[in-house]
């Protein structure tokens, strides 16, 4: 089986919307079905990102907190 690649993506510091602007434009690049790890401070993220994969279709796969940081494990969609 072919393993999947992940990238990171570091948004911290910056607010609502960027964390999630930023994150679709990447998604926008990657294959389907590699995973996207976005690092952000901003405490809306919580509900952004959730609320993104929900409407976009990505699959958010994890969703943990390390201090002050979010971090969110986001899978790109596979094509229909």
């Amino acid at each position: 089986m072919k393993s999947k690649t992940s990238e990171k993506l570091d948004v911290r510091g910056l607010q609502c919307p960027l964390p999630v602007l930023k994150a679709r434009k990447k998604m926008l690049s990657m294959q389907p079905g590699t995973t996207l790890i976005v690092e952000t401070t901003d405490p809306a993220s919580v509900i952004d990102f959730p609320h993104y994969c929900n409407e976009s279709g990505h699959e958010l796969v994890a969703q943990t907190a390390e201090g002050e940081v979010f971090v969110f494990t986001l899978k790109v969609k596979q094509e229909s």
